[in-house]
């Protein structure tokens, strides 16, 4: 992969240039590089983290950390094992993820579809030198499971279906319009920070108190 290419499929640099924006940097989870005393704090401070590779997708090696009543736990696909000291969860942990370099970021308890948690993507390319949107759709989780990509049995819906469906109908539209705004100015960042870019992938959940979340920002989006 050219240095452009790796530049692209670091999770933490676009998450940074996001950070440099303070209307964006309001919509982006607490995020941090994995270590030890960085997850120790993180888990202290919201009590639910999730860790991500840097790099790769469709939920690869994505794994949800609480913390609770003493008990520290981890969920890798729909297993969930707990442990009474953080030192031990955090010698499991370490088995249990892949080999990559990853990121912590801050849990967001999204609102849901009968149980199953939903998020959003939007996707935009360019056209003429112009942006266009291609898509804007729900991903459901699929029972049991946290992560919501296709991959791993997630289901699609349109946006309005899903934010009508996990929302009340009036603040199901200002946050349709919400993810679209953040998205015009999300575009202008990004293509600032790396240029040549022509297309892009945003993940956006929504919290059960209606609050937009950037998750992440696909260069590369399926």
């Amino acid at each position: 992969m050219s240095p452009v290419g790796r530049q692209f499929a670091n999770k933490w640099l676009k998450t940074e240039a996001l950070l440099g924006n303070e209307s964006v940097a309001a919509h982006i989870p607490q995020t941090r590089m994995y270590s030890s005393e960085a997850l120790r704090q993180m888990l202290h401070k919201f009590g639910m983290v999730v860790i991500k590779p840097v790099r790769g997708g469709g939920g690869y090696g994505v794994i949800k950390v609480t913390y609770s009543g003493g008990v520290y736990s981890f969920t890798n696909m729909s297993r969930r094992v707990s442990f009474a000291s953080y030192d031990a969860m955090f010698r499991a942990l370490n088995r249990a993820k892949v080999r990559r370099s990853y990121i912590i970021q801050q849990g967001i308890h999204l609102a849901s579809i009968g149980g199953r948690p939903i998020d959003y993507r939007v996707k935009v390319v360019k056209q003429n030198g112009n942006w266009v949107y291609r898509a804007m759709v729900g991903r459901l989780a699929r029972p049991g499971l946290f992560v919501t990509n296709l991959c791993k049995g997630g289901t699609l819906l349109t946006a309005r279906a899903g934010l009508s469906r996990s929302l009340s109908r009036g603040v199901a539209k200002r946050k349709r319009q919400e993810m679209r705004n953040l998205t015009n100015t999300c575009i202008g960042i990004m293509e600032s920070s790396f240029p040549g870019i022509e297309q892009l992938g945003f993940d956006y959940g929504i919290d059960v108190n209606g609050r937009v979340w950037i998750f992440e920002v696909n260069t590369r989006p399926q």
